[in-house]
């Protein structure tokens, strides 16, 4: 009796272990992905994750065995591009690519938003960020960015400042300059960034934040001066362009860009994906050119992108706290 108890145990031990190591080697050999796999970018062509992605893109499609399609999605300020990442299945066969501004300012500064930025995505990779640089026309009468705040000290509301829209991240980042400088200025809203430099060209706007990679071919042409970058260090590339903590200690200004996925998308796809986008950006060529586009490469897991999306919602809810801002 005891040897068949014996041998009915080990039996039962047999086809447990033999279920474990078949499920073992099917998580192993993970059948994804086994179709294109859709990145939806919440913005138009050129827009900075649009960018990364392309230089990304290829590569990663090289790796998982499958093209990537990217999807461009503009309007709302990203807000339809992430909707429809929300709505997506969540089998990692639709992904997308967020930034601060759409999933941290915008829910900030909107009275209603159809996604919960925290709870309706799943964090992927914080692939990389940008930072701000401060500039302003060629016949605004600031060399310095000491002599703009001086400015606009002595002269309180007659800096003009245009952004891109009331409530974001270019707004914000603006409202961070003058309260850290103490100064006051005259926002001047508009549609886009373009727009914005348009009327600097011809001088009917004295400043702007805006994204280093957009501006630096501007500045370069003389079109327009660039002042300081929004950054904890100087470029080695551009050694002669001060960072506006050298004259606002601890100051900086930038954005992230992100891949995320659908919220409920498996764990083992999230950290496929994670492996394979943090290898790709681990080397030199790719390396080479985000640098080159003024881009910070950040080779992180998971819970870094989501450490990071708290974060920023606790750092720019009290900036807005602070302005007495209140939501659109």
């Amino acid at each position: 009796m005891n040897t068949l108890k014996s041998f009915a145990f080990c039996a039962t031990l047999a086809l447990g272990l033999g279920a474990t190591l078949e499920q073992t080697a099917h998580a192993d050999a993970l059948p994804y992905p086994s179709r294109p796999i859709k990145v939806i970018i919440p913005a138009g062509p050129g827009d900075s994750c649009d960018t990364m992605l392309r230089i990304l893109g290829p590569k990663v499609s090289e790796r998982l065995g499958q093209s990537i399609v990217i999807d461009n999605h503009p309007g709302s300020s990203g807000q339809l591009g992430l909707n429809l990442i929300k709505q997506a299945q969540p089998d990692g066969y639709t992904l997308g690519c967020g930034q601060g501004g759409n999933m941290v300012i915008v829910p900030l500064t909107y009275q209603k938003v159809s996604y919960d930025a925290r709870k309706d995505f799943t964090p992927i990779s914080l692939m990389g960020s940008n930072f701000l640089a401060l500039v302003v026309s060629q016949n605004a009468p600031f060399k310095t960015t000491e002599e703009l705040i001086a400015f606009a000290r002595k002269n309180p509301g007659q800096v003009t400042f245009g952004t891109n829209g009331e409530g974001a991240f270019i707004h914000m980042a603006t409202e961070q300059l003058a309260m850290q400088g103490k100064f006051k200025y005259l926002h001047v809203p508009y549609k886009s960034m373009p727009a914005v430099f348009t009327e600097m060209f011809g001088g009917q706007i004295d400043a702007t934040f805006t994204s280093f990679v957009a501006v630096q071919p501007l500045a370069e042409s003389g079109k327009l001066k660039m002042l300081a970058i929004a950054r904890e260090a100087r470029l080695p590339e551009y050694p002669n362009v001060p960072t506006l903590s050298e004259t606002l200690p601890g100051f900086t200004s930038g954005g992230w860009f992100g891949m995320i996925a659908p919220a409920g998308t498996p764990a083992e796809i999230v950290n496929l994906l994670n492996k394979e986008f943090n290898a790709v950006l681990a080397t030199p060529d790719v390396t080479d050119r985000m640098k080159k586009l003024g881009l910070d490469i950040h080779i992180e897991s998971p819970q870094y992108f989501a450490e990071t999306l708290n974060q920023d919602f606790v750092k720019w809810g009290k900036l807005l706290n602070d302005i007495h801002f209140k939501k659109m």
